[in-house]
């Protein structure tokens, strides 16, 4: 306390001189440009806060507007159906879902750089336009995988009346969005489950017949499991059943 009592005297003279100059600097980045039609277009500098305040919506817009979460679920339950606690672990799980993501998004992330991202940065659209029609590829993807059910529950519970599915808004789409993959992917889950269901089955039926009823049936069956999956190629064809879910094997 002593040494700031000390230095006080010539800090607020500092204080005192840099506060206009930074109002002054402050004022260029709150600028708001009227356009003739009577829209409003924002400096740079705040188009650029919001677009990292933006950023830090990016893992939840991931994981809940992609194709991200069917695929990390059905992962998950087939790392538990084989009987694998920790291998592949949840790092690999997450690279396989990002990557898998990323190609089963590449046609809708396509439309969003032709469409938005390339005329805004060649200064032929605002940033609202831009925005606008970087949304129309996003709700078409979300709207091809939401069931009718879903998303009139959310419409419901909203107490929203719509005409037709384009007028269906962001704050409704996205919950029936996911509801949808949930249900999806847990149909998908199960029928992943049964083949080694039956495994599990008969591996224990077999050892209580033999009186080995000490022994753990999941460290029997394992082996097989891991046979069979092997056998019938699983990586390809569960990679194979996830990118045709979401409709890229029409083409």
């Amino acid at each position: 306390m002593s040494r700031l009592s000390r230095y006080l005297p010539l800090l607020l003279p500092m204080l005192l001189l840099a506060g206009p100059a930074m109002a002054q600097q402050g004022m260029s980045a709150v600028t708001v440009t009227t356009n003739t039609d009577g829209s409003q277009e924002y400096s740079l500098t705040l188009q650029v806060l919001a677009l990292m305040t933006a950023l830090s919506f990016l893992p939840a817009m991931v994981i809940m507007m992609t194709s991200f979460t069917r695929i990390i679920i059905v992962l998950s339950i087939l790392r538990q159906a084989l009987g694998l606690q920790q291998s592949p672990n949840n790092q690999v799980l997450i690279g396989i879902s990002l990557f898998l993501s990323f190609f089963i998004m590449s046609p809708v992330l396509d439309r969003v750089n032709a469409n938005a991202l390339q005329p805004y940065l060649a200064e032929e659209i605002d940033s609202r336009e831009a925005l606008a029609r970087a949304e129309l590829p996003i709700r078409d993807f979300m709207l091809a995988q939401t069931r009718v059910k879903d998303l009139d529950t959310f419409l419901n519970i909203a107490d929203i009346q719509v005409d037709s599915e384009a007028e269906v808004p962001l704050r409704v789409l996205i919950p029936a969005f996911v509801t949808s993959e949930l249900k999806t992917a847990f149909q998908i889950g199960f029928m992943l489950f049964l083949p080694f269901l039956v495994i599990d089955l008969v591996v224990a039926s077999i050892l209580m017949a033999m009186g080995m009823m000490m022994l753990s049936p999941m460290l029997i069956s394992l082996p097989f499991k891991l046979m069979l999956f092997v056998l019938v190629d699983g990586w390809n064809l569960i990679m194979g059943t996830l990118a045709n879910s979401f409709g890229l094997g029409a083409g």
